[in-house]
């Protein structure tokens, strides 16, 4: 871990002549665990991004969290840092479907972590990741889990379907057949609930996955699908600078060798015009904001613009899609398929 952490310490020093004109808005600890830093490590790179970054006195600055790791040492500790928001790993308030997940912390526990998150850390803003499509799951579970959630008087909720991924022990299971998919007309009752019960309890549907109370969106998520620069420090990192976007290597082990021998080698991806065009339409439409027809216009041009009507018209005329003046939204009733209706507006540039 001391490794790991002198390693971003050092990364950030590099990199920071590059950035000397920006204020950073946000700062978010995430990308895997790490609330298994000590406070002291956290402390330490906290002391290099302020010595070498202008970071702005109304920074969003968040850390996420599993709900296990928030002992009352440790989050008296996080109160001593500039830490103003936090994300837990929750998932669900069914024991049963925590141990299928192979999570740590129980229901009680999880909500326990809330409570003390104000209490001992003084922190305000909190956020937590919910899960449903799991196997076995049901609309009363499904239904108990979001009435618990809503509770606790979280600011923001982050809901995700279960997806399989290939390589995954859980990929591995559904192979075997010891896991069951839950059919699409259940995933699709239990995505309605959710936006439902979250809609009555004042929660703003603002992302396809996210939803917050008035003035709770996540800052520095909303930036990614707003076309914000921003810097990503560590093992499989992303960045978006300049109109590129980078990353760096997965592996620690390669990732610290690199820094230490100076010479970090972040991969780029190719952002032409369409790559930018595509990525424009796939994060637009995500969000309650919609598609500007008028910003892609003036962006990619008119032959671009023409392309996007034109796939768009069948949406348009089934009522997938709504167009409003010049923005371009997904129904209500399309939102549980966005994938698809999204993918089908992308220019495939073959």
């Amino acid at each position: 871990m001391q490794q790991y952490v002198d390693a971003l310490r050092d990364e950030l020093v590099a990199r920071a002549p590059s950035f000397s004109d920006e204020c950073v808005d946000t700062i978010y600890w995430g990308g895997g665990t790490p609330s298994q830093l000590s406070p002291d490590m956290l402390a330490s790179v906290f002391s290099v991004i302020s010595d070498y970054y202008n970071v702005s006195g109304t920074a969003e600055i968040t850390i996420e969290a599993n709900p296990d790791d928030l002992s009352e040492s440790y989050l008296l500790a996080l109160s001593r840092l500039p830490f103003n928001r936090i994300s837990l790993g929750v998932q669900s308030f069914s024991d049963d479907e925590l141990k299928m997940l192979n999570r740590r912390h129980t229901a009680e526990e999880a909500a326990s972590a809330v409570a003390r998150c104000r209490l001992l850390a003084g922190i305000n803003n909190i956020s937590i990741d919910l899960m449903y499509g799991l196997p076995g799951q049901t609309i009363a579970i499904w239904s108990q889990t979001l009435d618990k959630a809503l509770s606790l008087g979280v600011q923001h909720i982050s809901a995700y379907h279960l997806t399989y991924e290939k390589g995954t022990a859980f990929y591995a299971r559904l192979c075997r057949n010891e896991l069951a998919e839950v059919d699409e007309e259940l995933s699709l009752s239990m995505f309605e609930l959710l936006r439902s019960r979250l809609s009555e309890a004042g929660f703003v549907h603002y992302e396809i996955s996210n939803f917050a109370l008035p003035g709770f969106r996540s800052r520095h998520n909303s930036s990614y699908w707003s076309d914000i620069p921003y810097l990503g420090i560590g093992a499989a990192a992303h960045s978006f600078v300049d109109g590129r976007r980078s990353w760096n290597v997965s592996d620690l082990n390669s990732y610290i060798e690199q820094v230490e021998m100076g010479s970090i080698m972040p991969e780029y991806d190719d952002c032409n015009e369409y790559t930018r065009y595509n990525d424009f339409v796939m994060t637009s439409l995500r969000t309650c904001d919609g598609l500007s027809l008028k910003i892609l216009e003036n962006k990619f041009g008119a032959e671009l613009s023409r392309y996007c009507l034109a796939e768009a018209s069948v949406y348009l005329e089934n009522g997938s899609l709504i167009r409003r003046g010049e923005s371009l939204y997904l129904s209500d009733n399309a939102l549980f398929l966005s994938d698809a209706i999204i993918s089908s507006l992308l220019f495939v540039n073959d």
